[in-house]
């Protein structure tokens, strides 16, 4: 019989190649076998060759077959814009606009959200949380004053707080004073819930005060750029921020969030700060999403096919004119697409030859397409077939 350990090692090696349904199948099936490491070896050997072997048909239309397939169910999905979860505040595109996106691979998506997970000291507490969700919301004067308004006869800036936005964002007096400081635009009064910025008589003109008013409004107390607002929510036992704006980069570094499971809807962000395949896995994870919330069955291995073409260059790329159908080597597989003269006229001038090798462009002169039956290449020989009439 196997011995148990060395069994579990070998399945082990081989759980990124195989599924783990054959992997349980095959630990079942040996562990009662009277055989060598050898012969184990080999028998594994060969499951991984046949496993490889029928993951696809030869010829098989793998990339016609994903496009209908994703295509088909899409035509269903109608909804624009969902409220996140249940919260009021916070919008989410979702169904077909959030597909295209996807696949458009738009450089924003039009509604950035972030799922902030946080390590174990804070994702128990919701006051931690809350702390947590303070420092990454980006806070401005605006977001805690009531007005900030023009005073001509003194030549200053009043700035009247709002003492229920300031505890709520967690902001002091004494923030906003150090900000305005920072300003240098002038002496600084503090009266009451007003704070007046008392500007030098020599630079106060009316657009000189509307700039510095624009400065006051705009400048920075707290948090991280592109975060305009953070909302806790509850997820089983734990505490998740979810994000109204993104920036995966300045959340990861923020102490207390658990940078593992932090995540961004926006792929090109995942892309400059983990790489290529943490965005080919977003784009998966991002598709999926979206055909599950639309309660839509499409096997993954369709959605694998997509990503795994839009990133294969090392990039992400949109399944478009400018990314994976412009990029195709053939002149008449673009001009199919879009653009046809154009494509036809740069392919004319810089002397392109096309090989035929695809689909398209076998379809547009005419010929059998190489998919199916029309990979098999027969030739006959016509001198054995002499040869064997003649020995009949």
């Amino acid at each position: 019989m196997v011995e148990s350990k060395i069994l579990e090692k070998k399945l082990k090696e081989i759980e990124h190649i195989l599924p783990q349904t054959i992997i349980d199948e095959l630990k079942e099936k040996l562990k009662n076998l009277d055989i060598d490491e050898e012969k184990l070896n080999k028998i594994i050997d060969e499951v991984i060759r046949e496993y490889r072997y029928v993951i696809v048909d030869p010829g098989e239309a793998v990339g016609t077959v994903a496009a209908q397939s994703i295509g088909e169910p899409s035509t269903q999905m109608t909804l624009r814009t969902f409220h996140y979860a249940g919260v009021r505040e916070l919008n989410v595109t979702l169904g077909l606009p959030r597909l295209i996106e996807i696949v458009d691979a738009r450089r924003e998506p039009s509604t950035p959200i972030m799922t902030v997970y946080l390590d174990e000291e804070h994702r128990y507490d919701k006051n931690k949380a809350i702390e947590i969700a303070r420092k990454i919301e980006y806070t401005t004067i605006e977001n805690v004053a009531k007005t900030v308004d023009i005073d001509l006869f003194t030549n200053s800036i009043i700035t009247v707080l709002d003492k229920e936005m300031m505890k709520d964002k967690g902001v002091s007096v004494e923030q906003i004073i150090k900000v305005l400081e920072k300003l240098k635009l002038g002496k600084i009064h503090v009266e009451g819930e007003q704070i007046r910025v008392e500007i030098p008589e020599e630079t106060a003109t009316i657009s000189k005060l509307n700039k510095i008013r624009e400065k006051i409004i705009n400048a920075k107390i707290k948090g991280i750029k592109g975060i305009k607002r953070a909302i806790i929510q509850k997820k089983g036992d734990e505490y998740v921020i979810m994000t109204d704006g993104s920036n995966f980069a300045g959340v990861l570094n923020v102490k207390g969030v658990d940078y593992r499971r932090t995540v961004t809807n926006d792929i090109h962000e995942i892309e400059e700060v983990l790489g290529i395949e943490a965005a080919r896995a977003a784009i998966v994870n991002e598709i999926m999403g979206v055909l599950e919330d639309q309660g839509l069955d499409v096997d993954i291995r369709h959605i694998l096919l997509v990503a795994d073409i839009m990133t294969r260059t090392g990039r992400v790329r949109q399944v478009g004119r400018h990314g994976v159908s412009g990029e195709k080597p053939s002149v008449l597989a673009r001009a199919a697409f879009e653009v046809t003269v154009k494509h036809l006229l740069e392919g004319a001038a810089r002397g392109e030859i096309d090989e035929l090798k695809g689909v398209t462009e076998n379809v547009i002169v005419g010929q059998i397409i190489p998919l199916g039956t029309g990979m098999v290449e027969l030739l006959m020989k016509p001198s054995a077939l002499k040869k064997e009439n003649r020995e009949r």
